[in-house]
């Protein structure tokens, strides 16, 4: 598989009110990172996303919210790691990207953690696009492209 094409930055989440509408004051949707970095949730900026971050926020969410047999939760970071390893027996000429893709493919939950799917429906708006915002920014950030291909994914 060929590396992947140079990504485009995530066009930002509007805040702005409907026409004929007062103006609405944005909620504060930003997280700030151990790194010091702050990420804005609705306008993510990959400059504001760190590794590092991503490594530590995801070694402490627990997979399916703890829901697990055993004496300690299975983490995401345990989880991505467990995903790349089969996706390289599987490709064994995977570019590096891919397997890097691979890594990163649930990165978005760093910052908003697991849900589960019957939650993201209950909650009632389009959640995965909401994540996929995310998504797009941390592959803008590591030189992957926006949305992978499809035998990527």
């Amino acid at each position: 598989m060929h590396a992947p094409k140079t990504a485009q930055a995530p066009t930002p989440i509007s805040t702005a009110s409907a026409p004929g509408q007062p103006a609405v004051k944005p909620h504060r949707a930003w997280q700030r990172m151990l790194s010091g970095r702050r990420l804005d949730l609705l306008d993510p900026n990959p400059t504001d996303i760190a590794i590092e971050d991503i490594a530590h926020g995801l070694a402490r969410v627990a997979r399916w919210n703890g829901q697990t047999i055993g004496e300690h939760a299975f983490s995401v970071a345990q989880h991505v790691l467990v995903v790349e390893d089969i996706a390289a027996d599987r490709n064994p000429g995977w570019h590096v990207s891919w397997r890097r893709a691979a890594l990163l493919h649930d990165a978005p939950e760093y910052v908003v953690g697991d849900l589960i799917s019957p939650f993201k429906t209950a909650i009632g708006f389009d959640y995965k696009a909401f994540e996929n915002r995310l998504l797009e920014a941390v592959h803008h950030r590591f030189a992957l492209p926006a949305r992978l291909p499809e035998e990527i994914t």
